[in-house]
């Protein structure tokens, strides 16, 4: 059996709410996390906060060249990324008519582009390892049509759902899974910050369990996708809404 211990991992978006829980939540496990995201400042607290085993690293992730010198650098420095955890995202509540090409360019850019990018530059170096893990941060706006999200937010994560069965067709005889959780509604800025008050309580009324979702939970069901004995899992989108939206 596998063991987590002491492998390489990275989760983009790491200085965000949920980037902090997936990277504790891997850490616990015994993996190494590569932090990634823009934010130096907040990685740098984040990974003082969740200590030694994380380390930060600044990263545009919509940049292919950016990202292909920091796989270089990992390489070198680090050894082989066996798990990958593609959360970095932007969200946007215009809808179609309300969306300029720059707002759907930049929403494509960093939570569709960004996972392939580093999907890209990662997953052969696992595939000739013979084992890994990647797990895409999708949400419920791509079975939804976005609820409260905007037109390019929903259809930048139904192309990253794409990616996620592209990518694990790809790789499933290789040792590789490949996998989406799909959340809605987590308690983090995009909800606090971002709904207004009218639209939070009517959300609430909506989701059967009566609440938001909390970040660690995202960060739980992630780390069983991570888990050794999930390796007969590829290739799913993994709901977590509170019942919000069954099929």
């Amino acid at each position: 059996m596998v063991s987590l211990n002491g492998k390489l991992s990275m989760v983009t978006g790491a200085a965000g709410v949920v980037g902090r829980a997936l990277t504790a939540a891997l850490v616990a496990d015994g993996l190494h996390v590569l932090m990634a995201d823009l934010d130096a400042e907040g990685l740098e607290e984040a990974a003082q906060e969740i200590g030694g085993r994380a380390i930060p690293l600044t990263l545009d992730v919509s940049d292919p060249a950016a990202v292909a010198e920091v796989a270089k650098q990992v390489s070198r420095t680090h050894g082989v990324v066996e798990v990958l955890i593609n959360n970095a995202g932007i969200l946007s509540n215009s809808k179609a008519a309300e969306t300029t090409p720059e707002e759907w360019r930049r929403l494509m850019a960093v939570n569709l582009d960004g996972a392939f990018y580093l999907s890209r530059a990662f997953l052969p170096a696992m595939q000739k390892g013979g084992w890994g893990r990647i797990v895409n941060v999708c949400s419920l706006a791509m079975k939804t049509g976005g609820l409260t999200a905007g037109t390019a937010y929903t259809a930048s994560k139904g192309g990253l759902a794409a990616l996620t069965l592209s990518l694990a067709r790809e790789a499933a005889a290789d040792g590789v899974t490949v996998n989406g959780v799909a959340p809605a509604y987590i308690r983090s800025p995009m909800v606090t910050e971002q709904l207004s008050e009218d639209q939070r309580r009517r959300l609430l009324a909506q989701i059967p369990v009566g609440r938001f979702c909390e970040a660690v939970e995202v960060a739980h069901l992630v780390r069983f996708l991570v888990a050794p004995l999930s390796g007969f899992i590829t290739g799913e989108i993994v709901d977590i809404n509170g019942g919000l939206h069954l099929d």
